[in-house]
């Protein structure tokens, strides 16, 4: 190794270094101790442009270990990217670009929020299957990127990187390569107390391609490994042994190195240790600045020459590269709403989940971006593309996915997908597995992504499945989370709405809860009152309502049966179709308010799930029907039937709230 090169990465540890000791807080271990690997990548094989992060042709980076984020700070910063040194001086606090874990959307360069450990892992995956399906779509001259990681101890401990392992052996990513940090250390101390299995077998029995290296600070090592890597068509991951806090010479190896400032006394007895000047903090020599700053001409050079090829496929195939710009330019086609299907009125109607995958194949013909699939559950989520292949190691071209059983690795790789670009992803399974996916959720929630998830079998009225699948806390829990726009259409109407605004919605994710009953088609749905979040449907009786009824999902037709019946004992009432609360929320005053008016107080919310946060909307003076408990293992209609939710009971409880108005 050079002196320049040793420079250059004692320059990473110790702006780390100095980083979390300014802040008092933060994780100084992994950034001294991958220093020497985040290096190689960076300087021999990333191709990147740090005057235009979001250049269409770049490998990706992403730190999947997203405590040890002030590595990637560091690099970014040296590199070019629009984060000065005083963001730096700023890590961890009030306003900076520098959190704690590295955030997508607010730091320039960071390709994916990470930092619950193994999202990194399958979001990585999920680029992956990008960089293939566009390959095979449109020019593997066009996209031949990379995706590169280092991931942890603790990203592989995590179950999502062994779902996300498996699937990407199986599919043969061999754009993909991991380097993995294997300090042999995490929070309680040694992984001896729990992590002891090979981890090199299991990956070679998931299909990868593995090396072992000694020395994670031999660059030399490192940067074959790489290059026998990207030799092999399989996943790759390079085993690098290294040493948290490499160079502190009390606290090197152990996990006092891990999650805490090393201290001033040991700051500086490491930068005596490796050769660094104790002050000024936050050094970076002049010849090292300038050594790291060549990734911007270089980057202008690789993303000019990157460009001349799209000409060149552009004189060849002018409308296949039309398409390509318009995707990367996140654009929608011109016409594509008139892909919207209308279902007329229809007493027997269809199930949400059938209207969906009716809609996913009307709209997939007007849009070759979107791809998607299901975790084993495709003929129970409609999720299949009719007329497309799958999407396998031998047809990337194929828009379906088979992700099977592996709900955590399908969330993880969907956000990856739509971080990648050119693609609109959604994927399907139960809303009760909705909780395997919420970190993933969340994630897309945080980084205000819009990764679309399809949740069939919305309630109890799945019917005889039982209690372990019926989802009751569901539909709460998912709509507390900030972002993320929560659509439980009322019919088929309504559904293809969900899907319209899930496709012009940009800023977080959308999650469709459908049923598995079958459901009437109604009359008077209105697609701008979906995309409101809630409407009037029907109003029976005098203009003024005595009496509102809302619903979301299954419960709207009970509702408006209940309604009309009221009616004819002469009670005026609104029935009120409210899919998505978040969507409501954002409406003005005037429009909440012509559709809840607040000086109606007798209202009623009706939901096969926890009642939880109906209050907002029913008030101190309303009432609601709701679940409370699990359900039970029966034909849907039984189910109801003794959960109360019949026109008989809404009615009856209807009636004893008029008489108490």
């Amino acid at each position: 190794m050079t002196d320049l090169q040793s420079r250059a990465i004692n320059t990473i540890r110790f702006l780390s270094a100095d980083a979390v000791q300014q802040a008092n807080s933060g994780h100084p271990g992994l950034p001294m101790g991958a220093a020497a690997m985040a290096f190689t990548i960076w300087t021999r094989h990333l191709r990147h442009n740090p005057h235009n992060p979001k250049w269409m042709g770049r490998d990706r980076f992403i730190l999947s270990g997203g405590h040890g984020s002030m590595l990637l700070y560091s690099l970014l910063h040296l590199t070019g990217y629009d984060l000065p040194l005083e963001q730096l001086k700023n890590f961890r606090q009030w306003g900076s670009k520098t959190p704690g874990h590295p955030e997508y959307g607010l730091t320039p360069g960071v390709e994916a929020t990470t930092g619950p450990l193994g999202q990194g892992f399958g979001m990585g995956v999920g680029m992956a299957i990008a960089q293939a399906h566009l390959a095979a779509t449109f020019s593997p001259e066009l996209f031949n990127a990379y995706i590169y990681e280092i991931v942890t101890d603790g990203d592989l401990m995590e179950g999502v990187s062994s779902e996300a392992a498996s699937l990407a052996g199986h599919l043969q990513l061999g754009r993909l390569i991991y380097l993995y940090d294997d300090n042999h250390v995490s929070i309680d101390g040694s992984t001896e107390l729990a992590f002891t299995e090979d981890r090199g077998g299991r990956f070679e029995a998931y299909g990868w391609h593995v090396q072992q290296l000694p020395d994670g600070n031999d660059v030399e090592a490192i940067d074959r490994a790489i290059q026998a890597a990207k030799a092999d068509r399989r996943p790759s991951i390079i085993m690098c042994r290294t040493i948290i806090g490499y160079g502190a010479p009390h606290k090197q190896g152990t996990s006092k190195a891990h999650g805490e400032p090393l201290g001033d006394e040991e700051l500086n007895a490491a930068k005596d240790a490796l050769g660094w000047p104790r002050e000024p903090r936050f050094l970076i020599p002049g010849d090292v600045a300038e050594f790291y700053h060549q990734a911007v001409e270089r980057g202008t050079q690789l993303e000019s020459e990157w460009n001349q090829k799209l000409q060149e496929y552009k004189k060849v195939n002018p409308e296949q590269a039309a398409d390509l710009e318009r995707r990367m330019r996140g654009e929608l086609p011109g016409d594509w709403e008139k892909a919207v299907p209308v279902f007329p009125v229809d007493a027997k109607g269809m199930a949400t989940r059938a209207a969906s995958g009716k809609v996913i194949n009307a709209l997939a013909k007007k849009l070759p971006e979107l791809i998607g699939g299901s975790a084993d559950l495709a003929p129970s989520n409609n999720t299949m593309i009719d007329g497309s292949p799958a999407f396998e190691k031998d047809s990337p071209q194929g828009r379906n996915f088979h992700f099977g059983v592996r709900e955590h690795a399908m969330g993880a790789a969907l956000n990856g997908m739509t971080l990648h670009g050119g693609l609109i992803a959604y994927g399907g399974t139960f809303l009760i597995f909705s909780d395997y996916e919420r970190p993933a959720i969340r994630i897309a929630a945080l980084s205000q992504i819009p990764t679309i998830f399809v949740f069939t079998h919305d309630s109890v009225g799945l019917g005889e499945d039982g209690p372990t699948h019926q989802p009751i806390e569901q539909l709460a829990g998912l709509r507390a989370m900030p972002n993320l726009t929560l659509i439980r259409p009322a019919d088929a109407n309504e559904t293809a709405q969900a899907w319209k605004v899930a496709l012009t919605h940009r800023k977080g994710p959308i999650a469709l809860a459908l049923t598995r009953q079958t459901l009437p088609v109604l009359e008077g749905t209105d697609p701008s009152g979906v995309e409101k979040g809630a409407y009037v449907l029907a109003s029976f009786g005098s203009d003024k309502p005595e009496l509102i009824l809302m619903a979301s999902g299954s419960e709207v037709t009970l509702i408006y049966e209940a309604a009309k019946e009221l009616a004819e004992e002469g009670r005026s009432v609104r029935v009120v179709s409210f899919p998505s609360w978040n969507l409501f929320e954002k409406q003005s005053e005037e429009y909440r308010e012509s559709v809840l008016p607040k000086d109606v107080t007798a209202r009623i919310s009706v939901e096969a799930a926890a009642g939880l946060g109906w209050e907002r909307y029913v008030g101190s003076a309303g009432r609601i029907i709701s679940i409370e408990h699990f359900g039970a293992s029966a034909p849907y209609k039984t189910i109801f039937e003794h959960l109360g939710f019949t026109v008989e009971n809404v009615m009856a409880q209807a009636r004893e709230l008029l008489q108490t108005a």
